[in-house]
């Protein structure tokens, strides 16, 4: 499938649907498809760097899925630390850079140690962002960014006029994008999905989504490239009219 390298986008966000489906459909538990799952995560990123995305996001955890069943939250928080560990070779090879957003402070203390340690061996590359949403809610963000933008009027570091869409933007998890990337170009979802489901209200207002069938571990490249495909076949227009 041909894709235009001109129009990649800077920043893709995917949201990872499917693997307790993945796993029923074969008589497994719900954990083995999470477990699929991370070759898939593999996948995808090293792919999105070679092709030259700047910046991939991927929801691995929302603040929601605190409610799953204990066992559930603890497999998959075990799967994140192993994941953060045996990755780091791959990318550092592919100079990716790590980063997470949200409410960090809630994942389990060991889990935090390694992700810390991840993002500052990893801090120096410069090819791609992975941004890991981890304990994320788009409402949480946006809460947040708020009550630290009131911190600083209240401590005159900042006069109420001068919040703009740019402070907003400095004060949500990520900050400023230092690869330029911080609006969302494409949102994809997997398993046939087409919520978006609290996911990046504020970087995604003008994203295009696509949703792909294909349930998340089994979601190929060539699924990938489907999407990517779709994405350069629209005319973004950002409220304009053109032609």
């Amino acid at each position: 499938m041909h894709l235009d390298p001109v129009r990649i986008p800077r920043h893709v966000a995917i949201i990872m649907d499917g693997n307790g489906r993945w796993a029923r459909t074969r008589g497994w538990m719900r954990t083995r498809g999470h477990e699929q799952g991370t070759e898939t995560v593999r996948a995808i990123t090293t792919e999105s760097a070679s092709l030259g995305v700047r910046r991939l996001t991927l929801y691995a955890f929302s603040s929601e899925n605190w409610a799953r069943p204990a066992h559930e939250v603890d497999t998959l928080m075990g799967l994140l630390d192993r994941f953060l560990t045996g990755e780091l070779a791959t990318l550092m090879e592919h100079g990716i850079r790590l980063l997470a957003i949200g409410q960090l402070d809630r994942l389990p203390a060991s889990v935090r140690v390694t992700l810390d340690r991840t993002i500052a061996a990893t801090a120096g590359n410069g090819r791609m962002i992975l941004s890991l949403a981890l304990s994320y809610g788009g409402r949480d963000e946006l809460v947040d960014a708020c009550r630290a933008l009131a911190r600083d009027v209240a401590a005159g570091r900042l006069a109420p006029d001068a919040i703009d869409a740019a402070a907003l933007q400095a004060k949500l998890y990520a900050g400023i994008c230092p690869f330029g990337a911080d609006d969302v170009d494409l949102v994809i979802r997997t398993a046939g999905e087409q919520r978006l489901s609290n996911f990046l209200p504020w970087q995604a207002i003008y994203a295009e989504y696509v949703s792909s069938p294909a349930l998340w571990p089994a979601f190929t490249v060539t699924d990938y490239h489907a999407c990517l495909a779709e994405y350069q076949g629209r005319e973004r227009k950002f409220g304009a009219v053109l032609g």
